[in-house]
C-alpha cells in the first residue's frame, strides 16, 4: 500500500485535485491510499467546501484551518502543521499542486523530512519574481522529485533550470476537468437565470496582489470594468479579499455599475464562462479555463 498526503488550500488546487484524486480511487484497485490535508488558505465555504461536495472530491482527512494573514506567516504556520501530518502519517510521498502558499508548505515539509515529493503543474513561469506565486513555483521544483508538467514550455523552462531528472509533460489536469465538468455544468447551473442575465455578458475575476494591493492599479481596473459596462453586462464574482480592498480605497462606488456576486461554486462558474462573450481575468485558471472554451479573454 503506497500512502500519498495531498495538501490543497485554494480554489485551483480542488479543482487539479478532483481529476487526479478519482485516478486513484477507480484506477488503482485501493493500491494508493490518499490523505487530503486541506490548509485552510481559503476558507469561505463558497471557495472550499462547495468544490468539495461539487466536484466529488473525499473529504479532508485534516482541515488546518489556516487562512488570512502575510506571506510569512501563513506559510510559516501550514509549514508547523503540515509537519505534524507528516510525522503521523509516515506517507510515501507528498502531492502538491500549482503555486500556491499551501504547495511552498507541503514542498519545504515534504523535503525536509525527506519524503519525495511530486508536483503537478510543475515548470510554469510568469518570469515576474514581485509575483509571490513566481516564487512559491520555483523553489516547489527545486525540491520536487517528481515535476509533472502540463506543457513542453514547462519542460523547456525547467531544463533552463538545470532540473531534468523526474520532468514529464503529462498534460493539463484543468483540461481533463474542464472536459469532464462541461455538459454537467451547462445541464445543472441556473446562475444565469439567477443574475438575470441574457447570453451577451463579460465575465471578471480580480484577486492577484499585484492588481489589488496597488490603490491606482485597482482604481484603474475598476474604472476601465465600469465603461466596458456601459456597453455590455459585466459580471464580477467578487474575491472576499478584493472586496474589502475596493471599499477600503473607496472604489466601491464602480462596484453599482457592474452586476456583482460571491465567489462562485466550480460548476456555476464554468456555465458562465462557457456563455460570456469576453472574459476579463487575472487568474491563470480562469485564463485556461477561458482558452478551453473558446472565449475570448483579456488579461490583467
Amino acid at each position: 500500500m503506497i500512502k500519498v498526503v495531498t495538501i490543497v488550500g485554494a480554489r485551483p488546487q480542488f479543482i487539479k485535485a478532483s481529476a487526479v484524486s478519482r485516478v486513484i480511487r477507480d484506477l488503482h484497485g485501493g493500491s494508493v491510499e490518499e490523505f487530503i490535508v486541506h490548509t485552510g488558505q481559503h476558507y469561505d465555504e463558497n471557495m472550499s467546501k462547495v468544490f468539495f461536495d461539487e466536484l466529488d472530491i473525499p473529504a479532508p482527512f485534516l482541515n488546518l484551518g489556516i487562512g488570512g494573514g502575510g506571506h510569512g506567516a501563513m506559510t510559516g504556520r501550514m509549514l508547523i502543521s503540515i509537519e505534524e501530518v507528516l510525522l503521523s502519517v509516515k506517507p510515501d510521498w507528498v502531492l502538491i499542486y500549482g503555486d500556491t502558499n499551501s504547495t511552498l508548505a507541503g514542498a519545504l515539509a515534504a523535503s525536509k523530512l525527506n519524503i519525495p515529493v511530486a508536483h503537478v503543474e510543475a515548470g510554469l513561469r510568469s518570469f515576474n519574481m514581485r509575483m509571490p506565486e513566481e516564487i512559491n513555483r520555483i523553489l516547489s521544483d527545486r525540491v520536487s522529485t517528481l515535476l509533472f508538467c502540463p506543457t513542453d514550455a514547462a519542460v523547456k523552462n525547467l531544463f533552463r533550470e538545470g532540473l531534468t531528472t523526474g520532468v514529464t509533460n503529462v498534460g493539463d489536469v484543468m483540461y481533463d476537468v474542464a472536459l469532464y465538468y462541461k455538459a454537467r455544468a451547462q445541464s445543472q447551473s441556473t446562475i444565469q437565470k439567477r443574475l438575470g442575465l441574457q447570453n451577451d455578458f463579460a465575465l471578471v475575476t480580480c484577486h492577484r496582489a499585484e492588481n489589488t494591493d496597488d490603490p491606482n492599479r485597482l482604481r484603474s481596473i475598476m474604472i476601465a470594468l465600469s465603461e466596458i459596462a456601459e456597453r455590455i453586462p459585466v459580471v464580477f464574482p467578487v474575491h472576499p479579499r478584493t472586496r474589502k480592498l475596493v471599499n477600503d480605497y473607496g472604489l466601491a462606488m464602480y462596484l453599482d455599475r457592474l452586476i456583482i456576486c460571491d465567489p462562485l461554486p466550480f460548476l456555476d462558474m464554468i456555465a458562465l464562462e462557457q456563455e460570456s462573450r469576453m472574459i476579463l481575468t487575472d487568474s491563470g485558471g480562469v485564463q485556461k479555463e477561458a482558452f478551453f472554451y473558446g472565449i475570448k479573454k483579456l488579461i490583467f
